[in-house]
């Protein structure tokens, strides 16, 4: 990839379009935006139709309130990943992650969504639920303390 060639990650707003105002011209087609709303994004007005990913077509103002250009593509968050992203593999099993998968992360290590829970007793964590990395292991707060309580300094209960 050439220094140059950035990639960004913008802003997409809806707006009214307010009745007294002179129409302003879309973007996508160059027609005149008569809708209800408007899109606002890359400082350029858009029909709700016209702003659409190159790859995958879909409405942007429609998943999600942010869009990605990079080579002169207007692109989903999830086509922008699958083309540019930086794919790696799960700590826990090896296995390659796509770019576009959602994933945990502890510290420098990225795991599978399915892959995230304690390595001795395989119990999956919620949000909210404490885990311990010791040893590069994901583990439970139970296995994390019997496995303290072995090595002989178990934590001071109060």
């Amino acid at each position: 990839d050439p220094d140059w060639e950035l990639s960004f990650q913008r802003s997409i707003q809806m707006l009214s379009v307010q009745p007294d105002t002179k129409p302003k011209g879309c973007a996508g087609c160059n027609r005149k935006i008569k809708d209800r709303y408007l899109l606002k994004a890359l400082d350029k007005y858009w029909h709700e139709d016209c702003l659409k990913c190159a790859c995958c077509d879909c409405r942007l103002g429609e998943v999600g309130s942010t869009l990605y250009t990079k080579a002169n593509l207007i692109l989903c968050r999830r086509d922008y990943l699958r083309l540019f992203g930086v794919t790696g593999n799960c700590a826990a099993c090896s296995k390659l992650i796509p770019a576009f998968e959602m994933v945990m992360r502890a510290k420098e290590n990225v795991y599978h969504l399915d892959c995230f829970a304690c390595q001795l007793c395989n119990q999956r964590f919620c949000v909210g639920d404490k885990f311990f990395l010791k040893n590069n292991m994901i583990l439970c707060q139970t296995d994390y303390e019997e496995g303290l309580m072995k090595e002989g300094y178990a934590p001071q209960v109060r």
